[in-house]
């Protein structure tokens, strides 16, 4: 089989100078494109990921580089089962290796480890905090090197329901007002004529609520949730706090300023601080929230409490940044009549403070490839260049600084990145998550928060020694 390859082969090549002897022999002038095209002498790489919501913007930007660089991308969509393994059997046994790859940040020492991903020349010093926050350097960073370039992120921020809260701070003024003109008893109960938008009216008295006295409005702390939650009137069927109690990822914030894994790259197995006075007390917090909000761990999800929100059945809760399309989405389609806004996750009280998680898609290079510098070139070229419309046509929040400048949303999510701890690289600590989580159900239900605290302590100190 391989003789018979070998021999068309050569066939081909005959035929092809045979050609080109008939051209020059017949006078017949002949391109330099076309004797590129004969002989395909570009330089190819092949760029491998495994979401499909990227393949229309990854084919574009391979076709953007390929252009600007008179050279060959081959993006190639894999399943993300057993996607590292894919990547190393490739790459030991393939010769189509993929030269760079996305991968999740958490994922990175493995890969690094493994050869696969390699250190990144960054010859156009991209990767700065002039160009990103120092989050998205961390996360990209093993042992104080660069072994990949940060292309987008994931984080959760404070949704809420902006009509709700206008209408409810206009009421609590216009009460203010009232009382301060001694009529409070005048206009109770009366009914009200419509207003314009962005006023309420009270008898004659009209008021205009303003951006900053409804994020005045908005909890700093879940004590402020608590308070807001006894005072607010909710309509009929409408809750004022719910979200998914089941997910670690939107749960470790009220962990995530004290409890330590791995430091702040997540690759340092001597940083490691569970067991804590100050995570303790952000526990408590988070327990007494059930005995306010009654929220049902084994039957709640991120997709119902989303659908509950577009419903209009929620005043707050907690979103990750794909909550903006679908929002959006749901206006366009009017099944959401309402107004929204995001904010800062309020803090567990006014003296512990709170930090979300997030996870960064990142671009590495392959330590096998034997075009790297081509592959580093489209890395810092996808992540430093061609990011402007990454998150209007895949929903996906850049992490380049310069991103969506126009989009107040976004730039919520992003503070909030920033002052996020990213997940960690450790090996050792794989299953950390999942104990976490399992810890986090337990304390809903009403769990000893020092026993359980402590032996999940117990079990990943054990892991890594």
């Amino acid at each position: 089989m391989e003789f018979k390859k070998r021999l068309l082969a050569a066939l081909a090549v005959v035929c092809v100078m045979a050609g080109l002897l008939y051209a020059g022999l017949s006078g017949m002038k002949i391109g330099e494109e076309e004797v590129s095209e004969l002989f395909d002498t570009k330089e190819t790489i092949y760029f491998w990921y495994s979401d499909a919501g990227l393949s229309d913007y990854i084919n574009s930007a391979a076709v953007a580089f390929g252009e600007e660089r008179d050279a060959r991308v081959i993006p190639v969509l894999v399943s993300d089962s057993a996607y590292l393994e894919a990547i190393n059997e490739a790459s030991l046994h393939s010769e189509q290796i993929p030269d760079a790859f996305i991968i999740s940040n958490d994922s990175l020492e493995k890969a690094y480890l493994a050869g696969l991903a390699s250190r990144v020349t960054d010859t156009g010093n991209l990767c700065t905090t002039e160009h990103f926050p120092q989050t998205a350097l961390l996360a990209v960073t093993y042992k104080d090197k660069l072994i990949a370039y940060p292309f987008y992120y994931e984080t959760s921020a404070f949704l809420y329901n902006k009509t709700y809260l206008e209408a409810w701070t206009a009421e609590q003024l216009a009460a203010q007002e009232a009382a301060a003109e001694g009529q409070e008893e005048e206009y109770a109960g009366e009914d009200l004529p419509e207003a314009e938008e962005g006023e309420e009216i009270v008898g004659e008295i009209s008021l205009e609520v303003t951006p900053e006295q409804i994020a005045a409005g908005i909890p700093s702390t879940m004590d402020e949730v608590l308070a807001f939650a006894d005072n607010y009137d909710a309509p009929e069927n409408v809750s004022v706090l719910s979200w998914d109690v089941s997910d670690i990822f939107y749960n470790y914030y009220f962990v995530g300023n004290y409890m330590i894994v791995g430091g702040e790259s997540g690759d340092d197995d001597t940083l490691i601080d569970i067991y804590n006075d100050e995570t303790k007390q952000c526990l408590e917090v988070y327990q007494r929230l059930n005995q306010f909000f009654f929220i049902e761990s084994d039957t709640v999800s991120y997709d119902s409490v989303v659908q509950d929100f577009i419903e209009g059945k929620l005043v707050f809760t907690v979103a990750t940044t794909d909550v903006l399309k679908r929002l959006e989405e749901a206006q366009e389609e009017g099944i959401f009549p309402y107004e929204y806004g995001i904010a800062p996750i309020p803090r567990p009280s006014a003296d512990l403070a709170g930090r979300s998680l997030s996870v960064t898609g990142c671009v590495a290079v392959n330590g096998y490839s034997t075009h790297r510098d081509l592959a580093n070139e489209f890395a810092a070229f996808l992540t430093g260049s061609y990011y402007e419309k990454l998150y209007e046509r895949t929903g996906k929040a850049s992490a380049n600084l310069a991103a969506n400048p126009e989009n107040e949303d976004l730039a919520v999510f992003m503070e909030e990145y920033q002052n996020s701890q990213s997940l960690p690289k450790l090996i050792e600590t794989s299953n950390f998550w999942i104990q976490l989580e399992i810890l986090f159900s337990r304390v809903w239900e009403g769990g000893d928060i020092d026993s359980l605290l402590l032996e999940l302590s117990d079990q990943i100190v054990s892991q890594i020694q």
